[in-house]
């Protein structure tokens, strides 16, 4: 049996993507796809400006938008994916979890709060389980879910392989992102041909609160935040997909760059649909990972490692992810996968 879905902002760049992914899902059926009062009534053909590198799946194509509100879209949808701007998702995410609908969401409105699961499946599964304390501290019988942004998810990973071997005491990471990240229109290209913008708003902050969250432990009432220091700096450069990210990692406990590789490699997947064969990929050549090259690898959702070096206090890695896919939509995606394998819907 298929879980009925719906999209909230389904005409934008992460709602785009959330089609791609979600239409050939063996777990769930879209019913439902939402966007702007000027998009109400029309067919999603005609209120999309499509910029997949695939066809409109038919009978998404023809799907009739709906106003972003619980009482445009069926009772009958059970899960919600929300790749709404904060600015909206803030106000409209909790009327659908008051209403009764479990949503995971791709907007960062809320990643913070202390009763809101942040979670990357492979890495943190068990803070789930925060759902009880959201629902009894906010009275809904929905649930609010959210996964991380898209230059975060792509460190956590292995930096949560490190600490399970030898600990971790401070981070540093410089991030070289693809236009995609800001959306279509995010990026002029007058900015950023032959350039590089050494500043996205707002991403730093996200880089160093999410990513100690995501590493914290719960203990069943609350999530207690890595105490490691997160200090990041975040660049936009001229690749369409894919962030490529350099990262320092001091650790507690010596580990050898061989050491540590054998822990990437060995870090475990999830048996999910959208979980890749293979979580994180090691290379040993120098120069790689590269977007171009590697941003795809299992489906776009493995995250990619090289130039595994030893320093004064620790490591220095090279990390890559697709920060459409692993880093957007598929990670909202393989959250409502977990949703449903743990019996929240």
């Amino acid at each position: 049996m298929t879980v009925s879905v719906g999209i909230l902002g389904a005409t934008g760049a992460v709602g785009q993507r959330l089609i791609q992914l979600l239409d050939p899902n063996p777990d769930f059926e879209i019913e439902a796809l939402t966007a702007s009062e000027s998009s109400v009534g029309k067919s999603y053909r005609e209120a999309s400006k499509w910029r997949i590198d695939m066809p409109i799946p038919e009978d998404v194509a023809e799907t009739e938008v709906v106003a972003t509100e619980p009482g445009a879209v069926p009772d009958d949808v059970d899960l919600i994916f929300s790749s709404l701007p904060s600015s909206v998702g803030e106000r409209v995410e909790p009327d659908f979890c008051e209403a009764g609908y479990v949503v995971s969401s791709n907007s960062s409105n809320a990643r913070s709060d202390d009763d809101v699961p942040l979670v990357i499946p492979e890495v943190n599964a068990d803070h789930l389980d925060l759902i009880e304390v959201q629902r009894d501290e906010r009275g809904w019988d929905g649930a609010l879910v959210k996964n991380p942004n898209c230059s975060t998810i792509t460190m956590v990973p292995p930096l949560a392989a490190i600490d399970d071997a030898a600990g971790l005491d401070r981070i540093e990471v410089a991030t070289l992102q693809a236009v995609s990240g800001a959306g279509y229109s995010g990026v002029s290209s007058m900015e950023i041909i032959d350039n590089a913008i050494p500043h996205i708003g707002k991403e730093e902050g996200k880089m160093e609160t999410e990513s100690r969250k995501l590493l914290g432990t719960f203990d069943g009432a609350e999530v207690e935040w890595h105490d490691a220091d997160v200090s990041a700096s975040c660049n936009r450069i001229p690749t369409i997909d894919g962030h490529l990210e350099n990262v320092w990692a001091d650790t507690e406990q010596d580990l050898t760059p061989s050491e540590a590789e054998e822990a990437l490699e060995a870090y475990p997947s999830l048996d999910l649909p959208s979980s890749p064969d293979q979580l994180i990929k090691v290379f040993d050549e120098p120069d790689r990972p590269q977007p171009r090259m590697d941003r795809n690898l299992g489906n776009g959702m493995t995250v990619s490692v090289g130039g595994v070096q030893e320093t004064t206090h620790g490591l220095q890695f090279n990390c890559l992810a697709h920060n459409t896919l692993r880093g957007a939509a598929g990670a909202s995606v393989l959250n409502g996968e977990l949703l449903l394998d743990t019996g929240y819907l």
